[in-house]
């Protein structure tokens, strides 16, 4: 009996481990044909964008990723899909592949350049100043995060040269806006405008006009010391600017009178070449 029960426990340890070795084997089997699906798709995800099918090449990416999700394969698939949008200018698909990509792979090694494509992509339609701010402010937000997290990459080299020119833009909306007011004499909106540019944009080409506009308006409204607290801060840092010129002669009266008669008193002086 006790050698019948032995016997038994032999032939079980055989089973179970037969089975064991066939289930591996079958996994084995089932990842060499997930690796070789992955591949294969990955390869007509590529051809298709060579020649030019980005909606095919973008499926054939995404289904790399739904093959075999835990696979290295699978966040760089995601970031193909999305690259294979752009080259297209598809951007609202090339948004929405970038955000799913940042929600699922958030320390992927090449989340910086998730970001960079995305701030990319909001970049690219900004039209002008007078348009839509959504773009602007979408773009700017995302080089911010891109700068923030990842400082010392090329990409964040290339953002903070858009952020520049970012800044520019939104500080010629608040000139251009602010014109208006002031042509309408709704001088608090004006004021308001101008002073965005004065606290927020005040390393812009256009930082010049808006501390004249405000000592204008000051002047205007017979403020005389905001006024001259911002001819002060023009004079300082602009003392060559014609917009400065400008702002003095509000307080001088006799200045542009005076500046003519310097004028034409040099170029009286002036002898003719013979």
């Amino acid at each position: 009996m006790q050698e019948l029960k032995f016997f038994l426990y032999l032939v079980a340890l055989l089973l179970l481990s037969s089975c064991s070795t066939k289930e591996v084997r079958q996994s084995e089997i089932i990842e060499k044909n997930l690796d070789l699906q992955v591949l294969e798709a990955y390869r007509e995800g590529m051809k298709s964008l060579e020649t030019g099918d980005v909606i095919f090449a973008a499926k054939k990416f995404n289904e790399v990723e739904t093959l075999f999700p835990q696979s290295v394969w699978a966040p760089k698939s995601s970031l193909m899909a999305a690259y294979s949008y752009y080259v297209q200018d598809y951007y609202p698909e090339t948004i929405a592949e970038l955000e799913r990509f940042i929600r699922v792979y958030p320390n992927h090694v090449n989340s910086d350049y998730a970001y960079y494509l995305l701030a990319l992509c909001y970049y690219e339609q900004i039209v002008d100043e007078t348009k839509d701010l959504q773009s602007i402010l979408q773009s700017k937000k995302r080089f911010e995060i891109l700068i923030q997290k990842y400082p010392n990459t090329d990409y964040s080299i290339d953002a903070n040269f858009k952020l520049d020119l970012i800044n520019d833009i939104l500080a010629a909306k608040e000139l251009y806006i602010g014109r208006y007011y002031l042509q309408k004499k709704k001088w608090i909106a004006a004021i308001n405008r101008f002073k965005v540019i004065f606290d927020q944009y005040n390393e812009t080409i256009y930082i010049e006009e808006a501390l004249h506009r405000l000592v204008e308006i000051y002047y205007i409204l017979g403020l005389t010391d905001q006024a001259k607290k911002y001819a002060n801060i023009l004079g300082y840092n602009y003392n060559s600017s014609k917009w400065y010129q400008q702002s003095y002669s509000l307080f001088d009266k006799n200045y542009k009178l005076n500046k003519k008669k310097i004028l034409k008193k040099k170029y009286k002086n002036i002898k003719l070449i013979e």
